[in-house]
Parts: structure tokens; sequence; C-alpha cells
């Protein structure tokens, strides 16, 4: 069952090929099916929508006909049997098998955590090959989901991200062209969470570790980067995600602090401390 719904977009039948653990917060989570030779992205921090089952389901419930009314059909379904919808950004797509990854940061999992893990983190962590999922992703490699986009004349990019928004900054690393000057200053909960990232950049990586501290809550990320010395440019870009209160107070230093031109920073609030996807969805409506 596949049926578009607004170009570029559509619907994806897909199934858990493998997972694996990249330390105590992450888990990587590999999809594949007949439908992903229609997917078509051209990375960076491609946003997706994921359909997961509830406990009990063989498969997420979503309704019959996913036509140009298929969310308020799906919202319309019974609380503990609509799928549970969450928002990830696409870590890689691979051809030959056709395959992508996503990553899930693990909140709430770890012993003794403040706030209990919600419907995706459970799932991911007991995610097993078969296991079925829906995605509404892109059948356009050029997306308007794709919202990392420097001007032709930056110099200059600097980069923050917290575990959430760690898939999407190291697919963007990944992207950018030699020679060109980066700062990225990446966090996560523990240690064991870096990852050795790739880039053909002049990237200068720092990562910012919370250790035991909740989630968004670290003033790590702020303290870090007003103490950076930010080399030379005439046009410096900058690209920010996770938390949303983190996002927002990054965004005022860059702007009102370091004097960036506020077109030239992007920034994306993955979440928000203290409240579900469906608690924001209901506030944005």
């Amino acid at each position: 069952m596949t049926t578009a719904v607004a170009a570029p977009f559509r619907f994806f039948t897909l199934r858990v090929v493998r997972t694996r653990r990249l330390g105590p917060s992450l888990v990587r989570v590999t999809f594949g099916g007949p439908d992903l030779v229609n997917f078509h992205s051209d990375g960076r921090d491609q946003s997706l929508s994921l359909f997961l089952p509830h406990p009990g389901q063989n498969e997420p419930a979503i309704p019959i006909e996913l036509g140009d009314d298929w969310w308020q059909a799906w919202r319309e379904l019974p609380d503990d049997v609509r799928a549970v919808m969450r928002s990830y950004t696409l870590r890689e797509l691979r051809r030959d098998p056709d395959e992508i990854d996503i990553d899930f940061a693990l909140h709430g999992l770890e012993p003794g955590a403040a706030v209990p893990a919600g419907p995706a983190a459970r799932w991911a962590s007991g995610a097993r090959a078969g296991d079925r999922v829906v995605l509404l992703g892109p059948a356009m490699a050029d997306n308007r989901a794709i919202r990392f986009r420097p001007p032709a004349d930056t110099d200059l990019v600097a980069l923050w991200g917290d575990e959430t928004a760690l898939p999407a900054a190291s697919a963007i690393l990944e992207s950018l062209p030699a020679g060109l000057r980066v700062l990225a200053w990446l966090e996560v909960h523990h240690a064991a969470d870096i990852q050795d990232l790739a880039t053909s950049a002049d990237a200068e990586i720092t990562w910012l570790v919370r250790d035991e501290l909740t989630a968004g809550s670290s003033p790590l990320a702020l303290e870090a980067l007003r103490n950076a010395q930010l080399p030379p440019s005439q046009a410096p870009y900058a690209w920010i995600a996770g938390e949303s209160g983190r996002v927002k107070e990054l965004r005022r230093h860059l702007v009102r602090e370091r004097g960036i031109d506020r077109t030239r920073v992007t920034f994306v609030g993955y979440w928000r401390q203290g409240l579900s996807e469906e608690q924001l969805r209901e506030q944005g409506e």
C-alpha cells in the first residue's frame, strides 16, 4: 500500500532489516523493502515521518486509503489503535540493495531516567528484523523537507546539534566540500555516544558530553559557543537543531551577540523538553 500524498512526498511500506547499537543512548535501525526504489533524497537534514505500531500490533494502523485526506483519517482512529507518528531525519540512503538508516535517541531508557521513554524509543530499543513500519518520505531528491541550505557565498559553517540532531549533522558534514571551514558542536548524553564522523571539509568538531544531566537542560551548548573563537568570515552560515528551547537560545546568541544575519541561521526544534510530539502537535493546531 503506497499512495501518493503530495509530491514530492509519498508513503513507503518498509521492514526492519537489522539494528545496531551506536552507544548507550543511540540505536541505528536499517529499513528495506521494494518501495525504496522510489525513495530519493539529497540527504543532509532530510526530514521524514515514521509510523510505528503499538505493542501487540503486527504493523502500524493507518487509514486503508492514504489519499489527500489521510491526516484527518489517521487522527480519527482510536488513540490506542492509531499508529504512533514520529519525525526523524535520514541518516543514510544506499542502493543495491535499497536501504535507509534512521538513528533513534533512546531518551528515558537509561536507569533512573527522570522522564520515561516515549513509544518510539521503546519501539526502537526492541526492534527486530522483519518488523513493519510505514514511512512518509521524499520521492524527489531535492525537496522542502531539507532545511540545510547555505548560500552560495558561505565561507564558514557553524553547526550545533544534540543527539536527536546527530544523524542530520553527520550527514551534513559528509556532504560538505573540501576546504570549507566548519565549526561543529555536537552534544550527547554519554561519552560512549561519540562517533567517528567523515567529512572532506576543513572541520573542527567539538563533542559536548552531558553525563548525567537531563537531556536538553545542559548549559554546555551556550557556554561552548560563547567561549568559541570564530575565524574571520565575510559570509557565515549556521545550522542549529535539537531541543527547541536550546535552539532558540543559541539562535539569539548567534544573531544578537555574534551579529550573524538572521536569514543565514537555520534553526529547527526537533523536540521540546517535557512535551511529547502529540502535545507539540496539539499546540500547533
